[in-house]
């Protein structure tokens, strides 16, 4: 047998699901439904530790507390004619006892029929045993579904991560840890929004398919659309349809969107990621960059309670943020190994940071690193966007915007008005990661669509293919001063949850499909008997 297919099968074992199949035929024979429709329930097993926690065994006594709970089955211990279970539910235990004089005989056989992931309904009053443990004293007991499959051997969670990534439902049922990432993804959008939202911003959204790829410089997914018999592009960002709803006169806008981008999967890349997008009229990049300040520092204080967190063996303070530009970064951090740091004024000299990026790599095919591929065939704002990445973006672990980019790779972006080589633009970037992108929106639609076509010119994969004619005519109704901004919804998600793989914060990501070989289990099948040997083989 393959190993993978060894690993497809070690959670499903044929032989557990024929003998819970032919469980719950003898639970349809005590007169239970398989699969009922509904529980009337009145606490979930965290409302009732958190109402009643507290409370003594003698007032658990004296006034008695009747509740309906559910919940999925996480242990069993029977016990003759009593026994005891534990039920989960919101992340949360509680314990049931169930005793055969007090639910009577139909019902304890069900309880002995019962499997671990079961999901039952109890109905009872609440008791502490001797150990002191708040407990259901069942009276009593509904099947709600039965698990025909097993849950993981262990109820510390999967071992496999790529097993936990592909059966997210189970990687929650068993893991606390992965279940509190999303609930304090989800608190953190919460979060987003109410800041925007107090701030007279307008949610939207934006269309996922495209007739041209824009907005960033990525390469895209590829879809046809058989009415129209045309191809459209899945987005790679929505910055051109929300800067012509500014054009509009919805002077500030967001949208937290999903976009898609065919490109590599790495520990903070995935080709299909989600996007805060922002645009705020009469404004320019320096104001989105305090605003940007104040957004993350309230936001780590609200969802972790403090702007100091814990990330990996370090501590980021979303409370301080440094601004350089990026040549100051550049010579900040240049490795002593390439010799003496160049100074900004080089790295701005016309032909200067042509040499400094030769002396770069002649350092790194001698000491060994990865030179920077292609320099020849790079323009200066482009090698200066190499160089950077090469020399300065791991450095920078507490939060830092860069600012001034090279105009030449920021072709949506303002120049700035004393040095056109330069733009309006800046990326805050935390661990190491670009966590957002934002400039001074480009609002001259001459000067754009000059931009546009210079890109189209230009080829490569990642490149438009045309120019978006309808932006442009857009751009020529007006476009108020606009600054706008992208965050990076995983990437901030894996910083305000300890998470070092874009995987761990998303529920469904990306993977390969999984082997052919591996069979799928009959449900339908009318024989409850295993299957004979050549169905094993």
């Amino acid at each position: 047998m393959a190993p993978e297919r060894i690993l497809l099968l070690e959670f499903e074992p044929l032989d557990q699901f024929y003998q819970r199949r032919k469980k719950l035929s003898e639970i349809e024979a005590l007169g239970h439904a398989p699969y009922p429709r509904k529980f009337n329930w009145t606490h979930t097993p965290k409302g009732i530790l958190e109402e009643f926690g507290e409370r003594t065994a003698e007032q658990l006594a004296g006034e008695r507390v009747e509740v309906r709970v559910a919940g999925r089955v996480v242990a069993l211990r029977p016990h003759g004619k009593a026994g005891f279970a534990h039920v989960a539910g919101d992340g949360i235990r509680v314990q049931v006892y169930v005793k055969l004089d007090a639910v009577g005989e139909q019902a304890y056989k069900l309880f002995q029929l019962l499997d671990l992931g079961d999901i039952i309904g109890i109905s009872g009053h609440l008791f502490r045993t001797k150990t002191n443990e708040l407990t259901v004293w069942a009276e009593r007991l509904e099947l709600l579904n039965k698990a025909l499959l097993p849950l993981p051997e262990k109820w510390h969670g999967l071992a496999d991560i790529e097993t936990r990534y592909r059966r997210r439902y189970l990687d929650l049922i068993v893991n606390d840890r992965a279940r509190e990432i999303f609930l304090r993804r989800a608190r953190m959008i919460r979060e987003l929004r109410r800041f925007f939202d107090e701030r007279g911003y307008v949610e939207v959204e934006t269309p996922m398919m495209h007739t041209i790829p824009g907005g960033a410089t990525a390469r895209p997914f590829v879809t046809h659309h058989n009415t129209f018999d045309m191809d459209l592009y899945l987005r790679i960002a929505p910055e051109l349809y929300l800067k012509r709803l500014v054009v509009g006169g919805l002077d500030r806008v967001y949208e937290i969107n999903r976009n898609f981008r065919n490109e590599g999967i790495d520990a903070i890349h995935q080709p299909e990621f989600t996007m805060l997008e922002f645009y705020q009229a009469y404004s320019d990049y320096r104001e989105l960059m305090d605003l940007s300040e104040e957004l993350l520092r309230g936001l780590a204080e609200k969802v972790c309670g403090g702007t100091k967190i814990k990330y990996g063996e370090r501590e980021i303070d979303f409370g301080k943020y440094e601004r350089l530009s990026m040549r100051e970064a550049i010579t900040r951090f240049w490795p002593a190994a390439a010799g003496a740091a160049p100074k900004a004024a080089e790295l701005a000299a016309p032909g200067g940071v042509r040499a400094i990026a030769e002396r770069y790599n002649a350092a790194a095919r001698s000491g060994g690193w990865d030179a920077i591929a292609d320099a020849d065939k790079l323009g200066e704002g482009e090698l200066t966007g190499e160089l950077f990445a090469a020399v300065a973006e791991r450095h920078l672990v507490q939060p830092t915007f860069i600012y001034d980019f090279p105009s030449e790779i920021s072709p949506l972006a303002k120049r700035r008005e004393d040095d056109a080589s330069l733009a309006e633009r800046f990326e805050l970037f935390v661990a190491g990661m670009e966590i957002a992108n934002g400039f001074s929106e480009l609002n001259d639609p001459a000067e754009q669509e000059r931009r546009f076509r210079a890109q189209v010119e230009k080829g490569g994969h990642d490149a438009p293919k045309e120019v978006d004619e309808d932006y442009i005519r857009a751009l020529c109704h007006g476009l108020p001063p606009t600054a706008g901004e992208g965050i990076g919804i995983d990437r901030l998600a894996m910083l305000l949850t300890d998470a070092h793989a874009i995987r761990e914060v998303i529920l469904f990501p990306l993977l390969r499909a999984e082997s052919a070989e591996h069979e799928g289990l009959k449900l339908s099948e009318g024989d409850d008997s295993p299957p004979g040997p050549e169905r094993k083989a």
